[in-house]
């Protein structure tokens, strides 16, 4: 998952760089919604594993 949010974060500075405005906002809020599933989930694992 944090892979996704690196390649959709890629995307986005790439797009950024040659003027997509529109791709690069949608990449980078993808890119800002997987990253944040990967912290829940990564908790959610951390948490289970200590208890």
């Amino acid at each position: 998952m944090l892979l996704w949010a690196i390649i959709f974060a890629v995307v986005a500075l790439v797009a950024g760089i040659f003027g997509f405005g529109g791709v690069a906002s949608a990449a980078a809020g993808l890119a800002r919604i997987l990253f944040f599933i990967f912290v829940i989930v990564f908790l959610v694992t951390l948490i289970a594993a200590i208890v």
